[in-house]
C-alpha cells in the first residue's frame, strides 16, 4: 500500500530533485512573465467591469466616466511601476514589500506588510479562480449552479501544477498566458480597425437594465469609487519584485525587463477595453462579462468570441499561479525571521516550499466556499492588502535613497515618493470607499496577522533563551530513575517492553490498571510464570478508566520524588503488518502517549513490536 501511495505522489508530483538541481530551475523572462504576470495581466479581464458596476447608478453620463477614471489608473501604474523598478535594482536578493519596509522602517512595519500582502495573495487565488468560473458560465449558462465545486476544483488543479516545481509550472502556464495575450491584442487590434472603418456597432446586452433616470448623482465621492473599483488593475504588481531570485541571471537586469514589458501590456490591454466598452456600450450584468460583450460585438458569437473566451477564463484560472510564486516565499522569508512556524522554510523535495503552498490552496478554497464563489463580493476586499504594501514599500524605499545617498540618488527618491504619496492617496480612497462593502475585515485582519505574527516570533526567543548553552553548567544529577511500564496482559510485546526497561534502570515498575477482576486474575496468574522479579502494581479502576488512575499513580510518584529524580514511562505497543488492521484495536498506548507528552518531568519511550516479525520468532520459550 505504501508503494502505491508513494507511486500516486510520484505522478502527480515527479521524483525528487536534489539541491545541486535549484540553479536550473531558474526561469527565463518568458517563462517568469508567465508564472509573475498572470495577476496583473488578468485583471484586463474584470477591472473595467468593477468600474462600469460602480458608475451603472448614474445612467450613460456615468458610464462615459469609465474612460478618463482608466487614464487616471494607467498613470498609477506607472508610477507604481517605475517605483518597483527602482526597488529590484535596489533589492536584487528579492523579498518585496517585507523585507523592504523592515529594512527600512522597522520590524512592526514590516510585518504589516507581510500581513497584507499575505492577505491579499489568498484573495488573489479566490477572486482569479472565481473570476474563471464567471468567464465559462457567461459562455455557457448552465454552469452556474457548479461555481462553487468548479472553483474550488481549480485550485486544487493549480495546487497541484506549483507543487511539481517553479520550472514545470512556467513550461505550464506559459502557453495558456501568450495565448490570453495574444487573442486580447487581436481583440482591440480587430475592434479599432472596426471602430475606425465604421463598422463597430453598439451590442444588444440580455438583462441589461441600464437606467433612464439616473439614481445616483456624479459627485466626487461617485468617481472615487469607480476609481477605486478600478485600481484591482494594479494587484500582481509587486510580484516580480518578490520573486526576483527565480530569475536567471543576472536576476535584477531580467526582472527590470520583465516589469516593464509587463506594466507595457497591461497598460495597453487595460485601457483598450475600457475604450472598446465604451464604444460597443457594454453594461455589466451578472450573466455575462463586459469582455464577452465586447469579443461578441467585435467577432460576433462565432470562433473569436470562443477564443477570446476560453482564453480568458484559463489566464483567470492560472493567474492564482502568481500567489502561489509569491506567498509560500513572503512565508518562508517570515519564518527564516521566526515570524511564522518553521515548516513555511522548509524547501520540499521539488524544491518549492510545499507547506505555503497547500496552506494557501487550502485558505483560497475556504474563502471561495464562503463567498460562493462571486466576484463581486469579494472584490471589495481585494486592493487593500496591496495598496497597504504598495505605502508601506515605497515610503521605504525613500528612507532608504535618504539615508543612503547613493550616485543618482535626488532621481530615486523622487519617483520612489511620487509612488508612495500616489499610493498612500489611492488607498485612503479605497479604505474610504469600500470600508462598509468588506474592506473593514482586511483592515481588522492585518492587525491580528501582525499579532500572531509577534507572538510567534515570541515563542521562538523563549524556546531559545530556554534551549541556549550560554552559562550551562552540566546536565543535573540523577540521583533515581524509576521506569514504569504501564501493562494491558502478558504478551510478547509486554516482555520486549520490559526487557528494554531493565536496560534503563533496575527501578523498573510494571502497572496494571484493573478494569476487569476476571482478565487482571489471568494477568497474575502469567505474571507469577513471566514476570521476572519485576514489580506489578495493580490500580484499582471502579470506573473502568485506564488513563485516569494510571495519570493519578503518577502524580502520587512525584510526590515522592525529589528534584534529582526521573521517571520514564516505557509504553509497549504492538504494530500490525497491515495499516488497516490498526483499525481492530484500541490504541491504548497512543492514548496514553497523548496524555502524557505535555506532562512536565515525565520522559515518555514508545517500544514497538511488530507483528510481522512473529513468524520469524516462532521459537523459543516466550508466552
Amino acid at each position: 500500500m505504501a508503494n502505491r501511495s508513494f507511486s500516486l505522489r510520484r505522478l502527480l508530483l515527479g521524483d525528487p530533485l536534489a539541491t545541486w538541481q535549484a540553479k536550473h530551475e531558474r526561469l527565463t523572462n518568458a517563462k517568469a512573465l508567465a508564472i509573475f504576470s498572470s495577476d496583473a495581466l488578468s485583471s484586463v479581464a474584470y477591472a473595467t467591469e468593477e468600474i462600469l458596476f460602480v458608475l451603472l447608478p448614474a445612467g450613460m453620463a456615468g458610464l462615459t466616466l469609465s474612460i478618463p477614471i482608466s487614464l487616471a489608473i494607467a498613470i498609477l501604474l506607472w508610477i507604481v511601476g517605475t517605483s518597483y523598478y527602482q526597488t529590484i535594482h535596489a533589492y536584487p536578493q528579492g523579498g518585496g514589500s517585507y523585507i523592504v519596509t523592515k529594512d527600512n522602517l522597522g520590524t512592526l512595519p514590516g510585518l504589516v506588510a507581510a500581513g497584507a500582502l499575505l492577505t491579499d495573495y489568498v484573495l488573489t487565488v479566490a477572486v482569479s479562480i472565481a473570476a474563471g468560473v464567471s468567464a465559462l458560465y457567461s459562455f455557457s449558462p448552465p454552469l452556474y449552479p457548479y461555481r462553487v465545486y468548479l472553483g474550488v476544483a481549480g485550485i486544487a488543479l493549480i495546487t497541484i501544477i506549483n507543487l511539481r516545481g517553479v520550472r514545470e509550472s512556467g513550461t505550464i502556464f506559459s502557453m495558456p498566458t501568450y495565448m490570453f495575450i495574444g487573442s486580447i491584442l487581436a481583440l482591440l487590434a480587430v475592434g479599432f480597425y472596426r471602430y475606425f472603418t465604421g463598422q463597430l456597432h453598439p451590442i444588444t446586452v440580455t438583462g441589461a437594465e441600464v437606467p433612464i433616470t439616473p439614481t445616483q448623482a456624479i459627485t466626487l465621492f461617485f468617481v472615487l469609487r469607480g476609481f477605486s473599483a478600478g485600481c484591482t488593475a494594479l494587484t500582481g504588481v509587486e510580484a516580480i519584485s518578490d520573486g526576483i531570485p527565480a530569475f536567471k541571471p543576472p536576476e535584477a537586469k531580467n526582472a527590470g525587463q520583465t516589469l516593464l514589458i509587463m506594466i507595457s501590456l497591461l497598460t495597453t490591454m487595460f485601457l483598450g477595453i475600457t475604450f472598446l466598452a465604451h464604444q460597443v456600450g457594454a453594461v455589466p450584468t451578472h450573466e455575462e462579462t463586459v469582455l464577452s460583450q465586447i469579443a461578441r460585438a467585435v467577432f460576433g458569437e462565432g470562433i473569436g468570441h470562443a477564443i477570446i473566451q476560453g482564453a480568458t477564463a484559463l489566464i483567470l484560472f492560472l493567474a492564482a499561479n502568481t500567489a502561489f510564486s509569491d506567498f509560500p516565499r513572503l512565508s518562508y522569508f517570515l519564518a527564516r525571521d521566526r515570524f511564522m512556524p518553521r515548516q513555511f522554510a522548509n524547501l520540499g523535495d521539488r524544491l518549492v516550499y510545499s507547506n505555503g503552498i497547500l496552506t494557501l490552496g487550502t485558505l483560497a478554497s475556504l474563502l471561495l466556499i464562503l463567498f460562493h464563489g462571486d466576484t463581486h463580493h469579494l472584490l471589495p476586499l481585494y486592493a487593500v492588502g496591496v495598496f497597504i504594501a504598495f505605502t508601506l514599500s515605497q515610503s521605504s524605499m525613500v528612507v532608504r535613497w535618504w539615508r543612503l545617498r547613493t550616485p543618482g540618488w535626488q532621481h530615486s527618491l523622487f519617483f520612489n515618493a511620487i509612488g508612495a504619496l500616489s499610493t498612500f492617496i489611492v488607498l485612503g480612497v479605497i479604505l474610504i470607499t469600500r470600508f462598509t462593502r468588506g474592506a473593514w475585515i482586511v483592515a481588522l485582519l492585518i492587525p491580528i496577522l501582525v499579532l500572531i505574527f509577534l507572538r510567534i516570533h515570541r515563542h521562538y526567543e523563549f524556546v531559545a533563551a530556554h534551549l541556549s548553552l550560554e552559562r550551562f553548567g552540566s546536565p543535573p544529577h540523577i540521583r533515581r530513575h524509576r521506569v514504569i511500564v504501564p501493562i494491558g496482559g502478558v504478551h510478547r510485546g509486554v516482555m520486549h517492553a520490559l526487557h528494554y526497561a531493565r536496560t534503563l534502570s533496575p527501578d523498573v515498575t510494571a502497572v496494571l490498571v484493573d478494569v476487569d477482576p476476571t482478565e487482571t486474575q489471568k494477568v497474575l496468574q502469567k505474571w507469577e510464570k513471566w514476570g521476572d522479579g519485576i514489580r506489578l502494581k495493580v490500580l484499582p479502576s471502579p470506573y473502568r478508566s485506564i488513563i485516569g488512575p494510571f495519570l493519578e499513580y503518577l502524580d502520587t510518584l512525584e510526590a515522592e520524588s525529589l528534584p534529582q529524580d526521573m521517571i520514564t514511562v516505557v509504553l509497549p505497543q504492538f504494530v500490525p503488518a497491515r495499516w488497516w488492521e490498526n483499525l481492530l484495536h484500541n490504541q491504548t498506548a497512543l492514548l496514553l502517549r497523548m496524555a502524557l507528552i505535555f506532562r512536565r518531568g515525565t520522559v515518555v519511550t514508545d517500544v514497538p513490536y511488530h507483528l510481522g516479525l512473529v513468524s520469524q520468532n516462532n521459537g523459543g520459550n516466550q508466552p
